[in-house]
């Protein structure tokens, strides 16, 4: 009983170990959305709106031409930083039903 007690503290304790670097990694790796002189305010619900449809309307437009839309994936960071996901998952439900009120 005590050699597994050990051994589960031991694993336990490996488990914790590695959690801590996959979060460290993370948090090293972590950007934010950086500031935009078009929304100077605190209130940054019009940023992420804005940002949600850059991303897709970049999307779009490279996507019919053709192109490789890697370039959208900044807009796509940064809207993910400042919008609630609530948010997010309602739009990308709205663009789905076509009832989506901006215009990509």
């Amino acid at each position: 009983m005590q050699q597994r007690t050990t051994r589960l503290i031991r694993i336990g304790i490996d488990y914790h170990l590695r959690m801590a670097e996959v979060i460290e990694e993370k948090i090293k790796n972590y950007r934010t959305a950086p500031f935009d002189a078009r929304f100077p305010n605190t209130n940054q619900t019009r940023n992420c709106f804005q940002n949600y449809l850059d991303f897709h309307r970049c999307n779009k437009a490279l996507s019919d031409k053709g192109q490789d839309v890697a370039p959208c994936d900044w807009y796509q960071r940064v809207y993910k930083s400042l919008c609630p996901l609530s948010w997010v998952g309602r739009w990308d439900e709205q663009i789905e039903s076509g009832s989506f009120p901006g215009k990509i």
